[in-house]
């Protein structure tokens, strides 16, 4: 990914473009695939390299730019955070991932701390964003506060894909769940949201067969309030794309689908369990 940053910076300032989002730890490979204590040489603190960089980037081109980074806390506490950089390449926020996964070839509790900034927008020139990271794309609750606290736009760093032994049916039915998701938060939220994901393969760390490692599935996609797909890229090829998201639909979509309005507060508070037994 930096190596491609130039091209997209130049593309982005050329169309005008607003916001700009990256997907998940894109200043290097997936290393969660392995558990290995030296890869936690690859985390930074908040401020560093990293946001140093993208600050200065956001300040010439006046974006908003999304990133993703391994964040080094303190010793011993690390996360895998987003970071926000405002127009004038001021730190607008950060969000800590607070959905950890751990599962074959995404060891990420091996790795993070969970998230301690609950599910707070970040405001910034272009708006009220809710971003949130990859497993967190599962999860309704985490988009549902996010919207509460006045979100006006989901977005999801993402690094997610196949395990290339799986067969052709299960990464089609994969794939269509990711998306099916994340279009049913934003419907259920009246909120545009923005996916961006790795593409391509990478192999596991000290792989000991060719196919050891993880295709992520790309795919990456923008949607409206209804969840209609506005753009979406390549399952196989690194693109990026342009999109047009019109903030002020979702006004018009929640006065049309007023699912805020008829919430049965009063009846939600199982939802704080773990289990209903």
């Amino acid at each position: 990914m930096p190596d491609r940053l130039g091209a997209i910076w130049a593309r982005a300032t050329e169309a005008a473009c607003n916001l700009l989002l990256l997907p998940e730890l894109h200043q290097t490979a997936y290393f969660c695939q392995r558990e290995d204590t030296a890869a936690f040489d690859l985390a930074e603190t908040i401020p560093g390299p990293t946001t140093e960089r993208l600050s200065l980037l956001a300040a010439e081109t006046g974006l908003v730019i999304v990133g993703s980074l391994f964040e080094r806390r303190a010793a011993g506490v690390y996360h895998n955070t987003a970071v926000v950089l405002d127009a004038d390449g001021s730190l607008a926020g950060v969000y800590r991932k607070m959905h950890i996964p751990d599962d074959p070839g995404y060891y990420e509790k091996f790795y993070f701390t969970p998230g301690d900034l609950g599910f707070r927008p970040v405001d910034t020139a272009v708006g009220r964003l809710g971003v949130l990271v990859c497993w967190d794309q599962w999860f309704p609750e985490a988009a549902r506060l996010m919207a509460m606290a006045g979100a006006e736009m989901l977005l999801y760093p993402t690094a997610i894909g196949w395990d290339p032994a799986d067969d052709e049916a299960e990464r089609r039915r994969q794939l269509e769940a990711w998306r099916t998701v994340q279009r049913g938060h934003a419907v259920a939220n009246g909120l545009p949201l923005v996916a961006c994901n790795r593409v391509g393969f990478e192999p596991a760390p000290d792989a000991g067969q060719a196919e050891d490692g993880i295709l992520f599935w790309g795919s990456s996609f923008a949607c409206g309030p209804q969840g209609e797909i506005l753009a979406a890229a390549s399952e196989t090829e690194a693109e990026d794309f342009i999109v047009d998201i019109d903030l002020a639909r979702g006004e018009a979509v929640r006065r049309i689908w007023p699912f805020f309005r008829d919430r049965r507060i009063d009846a939600y508070g199982d939802l704080l369990k773990r289990w209903r037994d």
